[in-house]
């Protein structure tokens, strides 16, 4: 009985272990923005360059691995705020912008 048990374990093991795509698959970057309750939160996935801010911004969250930049302008022009790979901050709530 203890041997039947400890073989299906062993074939359970093997069969989650075959299954393609479960540890080689690499993590997605993004970056959160919440805009209001009301709304669902705009994921920008793998961000590369300048994006701009969707209107009516509060908070963003930096989900890479790498700093991300918040502007006050929609053109990543003017001074930023440095925020952190697994941190976030308030954004200007209109016309703003992050680079990655």
């Amino acid at each position: 009985m203890r041997l039947a048990r400890t073989a299906g374990l062993v074939l359970a093991a093997g069969a989650l272990a075959a299954v393609p795509g479960t540890a080689a698959a690499a993590p997605t970057e993004q970056v959160t923005v919440f805009q209001t309750e009301l709304q669902s939160l705009k994921t920008f996935e793998n961000p590369s360059g300048c994006h701009q801010l969707p209107p009516g911004s509060h908070v963003l969250a930096n989900q890479t691995d790498e700093p991300v930049r918040i502007y006050g302008d929609p053109f990543c022009l003017t001074p930023s705020l440095t925020v952190q790979p697994g941190h976030g901050s308030h954004v200007p709530p209109a016309a703003g912008s992050f680079s990655a």
